[in-house]
């Protein structure tokens, strides 16, 4: 059968088994929902280095032993703040105002997977989905069929034993881009989560359904003069985040500015934490490693280890070097590193004065990172203030980019899938959970005489 017609068979015929199944778990005690929700994490832990593995294997992309992290990311953290929430049943009540709240789940959820994190990106959907009452299909990039129809596979034959309905969790395992868009767009899809490229979100959008979906990332992260007795630190945070899973998650730094007063030891302690500073021609050779074109990421160089970008371009590396990096003064596509670069690569600018260190920030986040996230690491109140006027839906403060984003280091809701707002065309800026995932209903009492409307509006 023709690659295409497969898929989009496939793809319907998941969409109606997952209604079947969504319309015989509606009205489960949340109790339930919960034991299930609960039982699919505890069955995914063990399996999690097995799964970091076989996504490396499959993609090509990243770092096996930091993708194990991200699914215990999901499976531990995101579970554990997934049992203390409330999203089915009376959600609250205010007597004062006689009114009262209730969730209920949304239907069928499409879920897009990225290459990147073909593994952790479903069991995190999975869990707020299921959690949210709603049944899911999952559609992974074709490259990551393998490890994303396995992730639904444990989850799916634990929720079974556990009362679900059959069908209640699926994968398609025939993936072509028409199939892709027949599961969007089927009758039986209630709401689209998409995660992946400009492309996939595009036609997300363009489903005709609701959708939940990210764009890209290009996170700047200002180093405030303020910092000066604690650049170690700082530079340890750094590449610990850029470095992580080889630069495949979309909220890792992108690019670091430095204060005059410190951008000289800051060079200095990112190189002691790892970096290495590439020369003019270097990082010249390395744009064109990275990029096949204008806004144009190769695809073959994404999660890829330090060494084997530096290799492709033609330069060697100190070993054990965990970030490459190159001194950029201008912002755009004639200087493409200081874009996302979804690899182990950062751009560094030194400002003039801290004034200039926010605006090229903000410049930053504005060129290809519209929403996303930004970073700003000072001790002064008054500047993080400043710097929160940044165009991204988050801020955050003192701590590694992906270890606050995704919730870890701050209190943000844990996600894998954080939202960008209408700076790049995203319904919501919020870190996305199973909060989003269900319907909310008012019930609604009279509390003052309806007939009053005609004296005080007569």
């Amino acid at each position: 059968m023709d690659a295409d017609l497969k898929s989009i068979a496939a793809a319907r015929r998941c969409a109606e088994q997952a209604f079947e199944a969504y319309k015989q778990f509606l009205g489960t005690d949340p109790a339930h929902v919960d034991a299930i929700v609960q039982a699919m994490a505890d069955a995914i832990e063990p399996e999690c280095a097995r799964l970091g593995r076989m996504a490396v294997e499959e993609t090509g992309y990243g770092n096996a032993e930091h993708k194990r992290i991200k699914d215990l990311m999901n499976a531990r953290g995101a579970a554990d703040w997934l049992r203390d929430i409330t999203t089915l049943g009376c959600l609250w009540r205010d007597d004062a105002t006689k009114i009262a709240a209730f969730g209920e789940p949304m239907g069928v959820v499409a879920a897009l997977i990225p290459v990147t994190n073909p593994s952790s990106t479903i069991i995190f959907k999975v869990l707020s989905a299921v959690k949210a009452g709603n049944a899911i299909v999952c559609a992974p990039h074709p490259r990551g069929v393998k490890i994303g129809n396995e992730v639904v596979r444990i989850m799916s034959r634990v929720a079974d034993q556990m009362g679900a309905p059959k069908g209640l969790i699926q994968c398609l395992d025939a993936v072509t881009i028409q199939g892709t868009a027949e599961l969007m767009k089927h009758r039986r899809t209630s709401v689209v989560m998409a995660t992946g490229g400009p492309a996939m979100v595009k036609a997300a959008y363009s489903s005709g359904k609701p959708t939940l979906a990210v764009g890209a990332g290009n996170v700047p992260c200002y180093v405030h003069k303020s910092m000066a007795g604690e650049l170690d630190e700082v530079a340890e945070m750094v590449i610990a985040s850029k470095s992580f899973d080889y630069g495949t998650a979309c909220v890792s730094e992108q690019a670091v500015i430095a204060d005059p007063e410190i951008a000289r030891d800051m060079r200095q302690a990112l190189k002691m934490a790892g970096a290495y500073f590439c020369t003019p021609a270097e990082a010249d050779r390395l744009a064109k490693v990275i990029f096949t074109g204008r806004q144009a990421m190769n695809p073959e160089r994404v999660g890829q280890a330090p060494e084997v970008l530096a290799e492709l371009a033609g330069f060697s590396i100190p070993p054990r070097t965990k970030v490459l990096v190159s001194e950029e003064s201008e912002i755009g596509w004639h200087r493409p590193l200081t874009a996302e670069k979804l690899n182990p690569v950062l751009c560094f600018m030194e400002a003039r004065d801290s004034d200039h260190g926010i605006d090229l920030a903000h410049s930053i986040a504005r060129f290809e990172g519209w929403g996303h996230s930004s970073v700003v690491h000072s001790n002064d109140p008054e500047v993080v203030a400043k710097f929160a006027s940044a165009p991204t839906g988050r801020v955050l403060v003192n701590v590694p980019a992906i270890h606050g984003g995704a919730g870890y280091a701050t209190d943000l809701e844990p996600s894998f899938m954080l939202g960008t707002g209408t700076w790049s065309g995203s319904i919501t800026s919020d870190n996305v959970t199973a909060l989003h995932l269900i319907n909310i209903k008012r019930v609604a009492y009279a509390n003052r005489p309806w007939r009053d409307i005609y004296e005080e509006y007569g």
